[in-house]
């Protein structure tokens, strides 16, 4: 019965820490990925997403794809903030996220809306295109043109890595 006992608490004790882990507020998760951008010479690349956000899932299949992973890795510290959850899952967002969101003007743009920040904290871009319009996951030639843009003011990526990470996300 004890060992019974002490297995059910060690499980209780994991998910609890697993909870308050991704209920980590904005403004850490931010502070922490500068401090690591700053030792790595990397931006910080923010991304607000919810867990039933189809086009949040779409990003990251394509930011994951093996023929990008390595190039947003050496570039970027890639963190997600959890924001605009059903009620039901209302505990899965990261306290001030809603906050951070807001300030930046993406709170009425839907998600994924994305910051680019550089290793000393300061914003450099965002999801928005010219007529503030948020490019989300972009999917378009557009889109697509517009994201490698900013990628290309953010990071050391090459014209070759770059057409890479094109072809990733215009054939997702």
């Amino acid at each position: 019965m004890k060992q019974k006992l002490s297995s059910i608490f060690i499980m209780l004790m994991v998910m609890s820490s697993q909870s308050i882990f991704s209920q980590q507020s904005s403004d850490e998760i931010l502070m922490k990925a500068t401090e690591k951008a700053k030792k790595e010479n990397k931006h910080v690349f923010i991304m607000f997403n919810a867990s039933w956000c189809g086009w949040c899932k779409k990003m990251d299949k394509s930011m994951n794809d093996p023929a990008c992973k390595n190039l947003f890795d050496k570039n970027y510290v890639i963190k997600h903030l959890v924001v605009k959850e059903s009620d039901s899952n209302k505990h899965l967002e990261n306290p001030g996220a809603e906050d951070l969101l807001k300030k930046y003007k993406g709170d009425k743009s839907g998600i994924p809306f994305w910051l680019i920040f550089d290793n000393e904290g300061t914003f450099v871009e965002d999801s928005f295109d010219s007529k503030e319009n948020n490019l989300g996951c972009p999917a378009t030639i557009e889109e697509v043109t517009l994201f490698i843009e900013k990628l290309r003011k953010t990071s050391s990526l090459t014209q070759s890595e770059l057409d890479n990470v094109a072809k990733v996300f215009l054939s997702k």
